[in-house]
């Protein structure tokens, strides 16, 4: 096998078996920690971690380590996270998350780079057209890496599964679920009994050991970039000092455009935040039970990246207003349909449809939204996608932090007027670019460096 395939091959399921347990982890940690909140604080508190990694860490680690071992070191923050959930307390949980929030930009900048220089080094030996390569390997990576989020929540709902005592919830406790769910710990006031500490031992176990084997293949198998190669990479790396990225950043807020594009960018980590801290806990694990969720999230991932693929082939011939307006109507029905049910088990397939819909939009507003930063932002891109992160993460901060403070039907409410607004100030966007090119196509172009802007993709 030629050699550079193999490497992307081997970052490909180290990350597979990373994120497999870190997806997982991410969508049980309202309904399994929930006492005090803690699940979604510890959240909150790792995107705030990632805002912080992102303005500088990437560089210097690079620098000083290296890609490979910059990836390694960063899967280790992530197994901490897991070790933190054996006994979870605001004295494990919060400072483990901290560490995963500050390993997860480099891992992805990291990887960014080192399948960039793979791509580059093929290129140039085959006589190939270097974009094209890089393309190819990036989509090698997400097609194996995009399944993480089917397999980390197959393995839980299939453990949580096994529980002994299936209790049966009253129509009372019902009463506690949905949009206008009783604030209070779900797993007490409804018949949706936490799992056995044996159990979810046996999963935190399994997700421990999977994320040293994603560390162990890294370090065994992954080869270490050539010195000349490495070091034209870390010359790049080196001009950006953490003040100078920082300026960047907010200086870049100047183009009325980039402030135009705060709430939809906003709006992405706003809508992923409540489906994996919501709609998780007050509609499938109050009504169902804490084996659920997996299934559900599945439902979620599957429809998500099946999607994303094809969005990202049909946007040439649809153009991005057109999927932007099915996002939009998607998610509004969504929101007006969750304020109205009242979620029942005997409802089963209504719990699975709203996941899915919810993973139709969610394709659009990463690849279209992802897409619309390079093509508007084009001699800008390192600025304009450090305010992807800092905007996204901002989202995600926010409503994991009102996650335990606020009824669901208010956070509907909020989610509704976000995306409203987001809508607004993206037309004017569009307006702007019409007005001044109004030549220009509107179709997304094939953006190379969109997937290094998946830092918040934790």
């Amino acid at each position: 096998m030629e050699r550079n395939l193999k490497n992307v091959l081997v970052i490909s399921f180290g990350f597979l078996l990373l994120f497999t347990a870190y997806g997982g982890l991410q969508s049980l940690q309202s309904s399994l920690n929930s006492e005090e909140g803690l699940g979604v604080a510890s959240l909150s508190v790792l995107y705030a971690a990632l805002i912080l990694s992102s303005m500088f860490l990437p560089p210097i680690l690079i620098k000083k380590l290296g890609c490979k071992w910059t990836i390694a070191i960063s899967m280790c923050c992530y197994i901490a996270f897991s070790l933190g959930n054996f006994y979870a307390s605001w004295y494990t949980l919060i400072p483990t998350s901290v560490i995963l929030g500050l390993g997860g930009a480099p891992l992805w900048s990291a990887k960014c780079t080192y399948l960039t220089i793979a791509g580059s080094s093929y290129a140039e030996k085959a006589g190939k057209n270097a974009k094209d390569i890089i393309n190819q390997y990036f989509g090698v990576f997400f097609l194996v890496f995009q399944s993480s989020g089917i397999w980390g929540n197959l393995i839980s709902s299939l453990i949580l599964s096994q529980s002994s005592t299936k209790v049966e919830i009253s129509e009372e406790d019902l009463e506690c679920c949905g949009a206008y769910n009783c604030l209070t710990d779900i797993t007490n006031t409804t018949g949706s009994a936490k799992p056995s500490n044996s159990l979810i031992y046996t999963l935190l176990g399994v997700y421990t050991a999977s994320g040293v084997l994603a560390v162990l293949l890294v370090i065994i198998f992954l080869d270490q970039i050539k010195s000349d190669q490495a070091e034209t990479e870390k010359e790049k790396l080196e001009a950006p000092s953490f003040w100078s990225t920082f300026l960047a950043t907010f200086r870049h807020l100047k183009d009325k455009r980039q402030c135009l594009l705060i709430p939809l960018t906003m709006y992405s980590g706003f809508e992923q935040g409540f489906l994996s801290g919501d709609y998780t806990k007050v509609y499938v694990t109050c009504a169902l039970g804490i084996q659920y969720v997996g299934y559900v999230m599945i439902c979620f991932a599957a429809v998500n990246s099946l999607c994303s693929l094809l969005f990202g082939k049909i946007s040439q011939f649809t153009g991005r207003k057109l999927l932007f307006a099915l996002a939009t109507v998607t998610n509004t029905a969504c929101i007006i349909a969750l304020l109205l049910w009242k979620p029942h088990p005997k409802q089963l397939a209504v719990f699975f449809v709203f996941p899915a819909l919810w993973g139709l939009s969610d394709a659009v507003w990463q690849t279209q939204t992802n897409g619309l930063y390079g093509i508007l932002f084009e001699k800008h891109k390192e600025a304009a996608f450090a305010n992807y992160r800092l905007w996204e993460s901002l989202g995600f901060v926010i409503a994991f932090g009102y996650s335990t403070k606020l009824q669901a039907y208010i956070k509907l409410y909020i989610l509704l007027s976000v995306l409203v607004l987001s809508m607004v100030t993206y037309g004017a966007v569009e307006y702007l670019e019409a007005k001044s090119s109004p030549g220009t196509p509107t179709a997304t172009k094939k953006e190379n460096g969109r997937p290094c802007s998946q830092e918040t993709h934790m």
